[in-house]
């Protein structure tokens, strides 16, 4: 049976407030709703499922593993309106069988449109979480596990303290455009990249997604043929991966998974409950982190991918975000900025004037908290006619009116650009 890795993914964006063309103050954001969302979710997913994880990492004595990516915006939500919540990772993280993974502070698409904020949203990330978590990520994954060729040589070209690099590798979707008729399950590695952190090569773990979906998607279907799926099947779909060669099954899902997408009700808690166990009770079975998942085989082959892919939707492309005119247009309105936005920083520290300085960091916070890539979600049209899964996370009641809102906000934002010594 092929060691598992078990991964989750944690965001909340800033959701903008109702913001018209004749609003003219800097107050984007919609506090009372952004906490409303956030401590409902803790409350349905991450305090019970993290006392449960705690529990059974400490059950099984280190046997279990876990892998976390937390995106700056919803650990500076914890911080603001659940505390706790930030308590009890840093629990889990104390045990030492948590890893933290690095990822973009703003869950952005920084990378395709200005590699200077993807590198500074990557540092400005794993500080954070050094600060949070006292751990320093050594493995990367990108917002929606968005990847390429590209991505993968610039940031295994990263170095880190000392001029070693960065990271031992990265996660990636397993979509069949890449994968050809490849499993999934193995190790594989980016095509002319060289050492990762430890000095072996920089390599890829790439999630199943059948399994994954399974859990994330299907779990509560009852018009799937699996349905109710049992820990003991799912452990048993993992061991027969064994018998055709599997090296690593990853098994990557949204970690509101339990409790907000599936409820309760559905049986999820009793599920993740019984899953290490039953996996363990396999012949030769074992859970994983990243790093060690990395390290697992050596690299089966070489993932090609010229083109960007990623874990949303059935097309697996930068289609969520990008797939219309609206999308296209208010992302690059937003990097437009960018270069406006720092110079009023840089001139600012230049001057050395504290109010001015107080003043263009709130524009520079603000700017980023809008390259957060759910804005651009919302804007989707593909799915919105028959209600799927862009609507339910959707707080706009058409895409239309998630690109007029926006719009609006960057209107104000390019007046504050060229603004001095008032609301930034």
């Amino acid at each position: 049976m092929p060691p598992v890795v078990l991964y989750f993914q944690v965001h909340q964006p800033n959701r903008l407030r109702r913001y018209s063309v004749f609003d003219s103050t800097p107050d984007y954001f919609d506090d009372t709703l952004n906490a409303e969302i956030c401590r409902k979710v803790a409350e349905k997913c991450y305090r019970p499922a993290t006392r449960l994880l705690l529990e059974l990492v400490q059950r099984h004595g280190g046997a279990f593993r876990v892998a976390f990516s937390f995106s700056g915006t919803v650990l500076e939500q914890w911080e603001r309106f659940t505390p706790d919540v930030t308590d009890l990772f840093r629990q889990l993280c104390a045990t030492g069988h948590c890893e933290v993974l690095s990822e973009t502070s703003h869950h952005s698409l920084a990378f395709l449109y200005s590699r200077q904020e993807f590198q500074e949203q990557l540092d400005l990330h794993d500080r954070l979480v050094d600060r949070v978590f006292g751990v320093r990520p050594r493995v990367f994954r990108h917002t929606e596990l968005i990847y390429s060729n590209d991505l993968a040589h610039y940031v295994a070209g990263l170095k880190g303290p000392g001029g070693a690099p960065r990271y031992l590798g990265c996660i990636m979707e397993g979509a069949e455009q890449v994968l050809g008729k490849r499993s999934p399950n193995h190790v594989y590695k980016p095509p002319h990249t060289g050492e990762g952190a430890d000095g072996g090569p920089f390599a890829l773990l790439l999630r199943n997604y059948a399994l994954s979906d399974d859990v994330a998607f299907r779990f509560s279907n009852r018009e799937w043929a699996h349905w109710p799926l049992t820990a003991d099947t799912y452990a048993a779909w993992i061991a027969e991966l064994g018998d055709k060669g599997a090296q690593v099954c990853n098994i990557f899902v949204d970690y509101e998974t339990f409790g907000e997408h599936q409820w309760a009700q559905t049986g999820i808690f009793g599920f993740l409950e019984a899953l290490p166990a039953r996996v363990l009770a396999q012949p030769g079975c074992s859970f994983m982190t990243p790093s060690e998942g990395l390290r697992a085989a050596e690299p089966a082959g070489t993932i090609d991918a010229p083109r960007v892919v990623s874990w949303a939707d059935t097309e697996r492309d930068l289609s969520a975000w990008l797939g219309n005119a609206m999308q296209s247009n208010a992302m690059s309105e937003v990097y437009r900025l960018e270069r406006a936005v720092k110079r009023r920083v840089e001139d600012a520290l230049a001057v050395g004037d504290q109010t001015e300085r107080a003043h263009a960091e709130a524009l520079l916070n603000d700017w980023r908290r809008l390259t957060s890539s759910d804005h651009y979600y919302y804007m989707s049209t593909k799915y919105w006619s028959d209600g799927a899964v862009h609507k339910y996370f959707s707080p706009y009641e058409s895409p239309y009116d998630a690109y007029i809102n926006l719009m609006n906000v960057l209107d104000n934002l390019r007046v504050r650009c060229t603004r001095r010594g008032t609301h930034g």
